[in-house]
């Protein structure tokens, strides 16, 4: 999983999914509640904090997804696995509210079923969700890159039962294939309206055999489309739409669009950044900080807008620091240039480090808390 929560909770914020880490392979004693316990089961969950859900565990250990990391091919960008993750969680809380439901990697899906529906469709599998391959002159291209599942369960004590289901479908938005083994390599771009059409499509057919599956007849399940980036990309992908198939129905008869952006700063060529402002604050950030330490290898930023609203800025400082007290002292540097020039009223997380590893973390969770430090083997 991925080690943003495990950071957080280092620096004293409370673990949860509001800010859409990954808790995979997490030592959550210290933050679990008291276990309640059956024979066979013993569940304990994650303390809530900030508007997130609440994490369901299982014998004092997360569940993890049999199907995680699985993809269609091997183009998949790195980048997109966050925001892939964190983009529906953010949809589903408008459908399973974190003060009813609790969170739990998908279980119902299997890394068979799943491998099955991101190969091509074919008379050896039929299931294939993606279309053949077609010809030389007109070649078919994965559309379908991953399938990510999303449990919501609510209940207490010992008794826990699914309540609702999200399912994130990251469709590509280029393929890369080759007319031969061994030959050169070629690119098919897909629009936005055929990531739009086969999505939606192909939405209805994983609610339907959802809804074949014990258990999950009677929930609503929810479907967002994601659009992935290029695999040499430093941006990660975006969500575009979002429908949900009431319980008892295999249908989704609503759409909804999502509107989100995200750009890494400073920009590159002639590429204009989304908002000007946010971007001069960054520049100023990150003069700032080099003209006090000059080894710094780079000053990196992605930043996140929630319909044209700055909604996340992650920065990046990579450095050439050894010592503690140079760490130590550019940490409080990077935090009071942060006040100074950032803006105050969105999540920001500072990471400094080497190549090889972090060396401090700054971050504010939400956008009315206050920054937390840490300096890894310090204070």
């Amino acid at each position: 999983m991925k080690k943003y929560l495990q950071v957080m909770a280092l620096i004293g914020v409370a673990i949860s999914l509001s800010a859409c880490g990954n808790l995979k392979n997490s030592n959550l004693a210290n933050n679990a509640k008291t276990p309640s316990t059956t024979k066979t089961k013993s569940y304990q969950t994650t303390n809530t904090g900030n508007g997130g859900y609440t994490v369901l565990m299982k014998n004092g250990h997360y569940v993890v997804s049999p199907i995680d990391g699985l993809t269609a091919t091997n183009n998949d960008n790195s980048v997109d696995t966050r925001e892939l993750e964190r983009g529906l969680v953010q949809i589903s809380k408008g459908q399973y509210s974190p003060n009813s439901y609790v969170f739990q990697e998908g279980q119902y899906l299997d890394s068979t079923t799943v491998n099955n529906w991101l190969a091509r469709k074919s008379k050896s599998n039929p299931t294939g969700l993606n279309p053949a391959s077609g010809s030389k002159k007109n070649y078919n291209p994965y559309y379908l890159e991953e399938i990510l599942e999303q449990d919501y369960l609510s209940g207490s004590g010992s008794s826990y039962h699914i309540g609702g289901m999200s399912i994130g479908l990251a469709m590509n938005s280029v393929d890369y294939y080759q007319k031969s083994s061994g030959g050169p390599e070629y690119q098919k771009k897909i629009s936005r309206t055929d990531q739009k059409n086969y999505g939606q499509q192909m939405a209805g057919q994983v609610v339907s055999r959802l809804r074949a599956k014990k258990g999950l007849k009677h929930v609503p399940i929810t479907v967002g489309l994601f659009s992935k980036t290029s695999k040499d990309s430093l941006v990660g992908g975006t969500y575009f739409a979002y429908g949900t198939a009431a319980a008892n129905s295999s249908k989704i008869t609503k759409w909804k669009t999502v509107s989100e952006e995200s750009e890494v700063l400073p920009t590159i060529g002639n590429t204009k950044a989304i908002n000007s402002s946010d971007a001069s604050s960054f520049s100023s950030f990150k003069a700032s900080i080099q003209n006090y330490f000059p080894n710094i290898s780079g000053v990196t930023a992605n930043l996140r807008y929630d319909n044209g609203k700055l909604a996340q800025e992650n920065i990046s400082v990579t450095t050439q620091f050894y010592g503690y007290e140079q760490i130590q002292s550019f940490t409080r540097l990077v935090l009071s240039t942060a006040k100074k020039y950032l803006p105050n009223d969105v999540p920001i997380e500072i990471k400094i480090g080497s190549v090889n590893d972090i060396q401090a973390l700054i971050a504010k969770e939400t956008a009315d808390s206050d920054y937390q430090v840490h300096i890894y083997g310090g204070e």
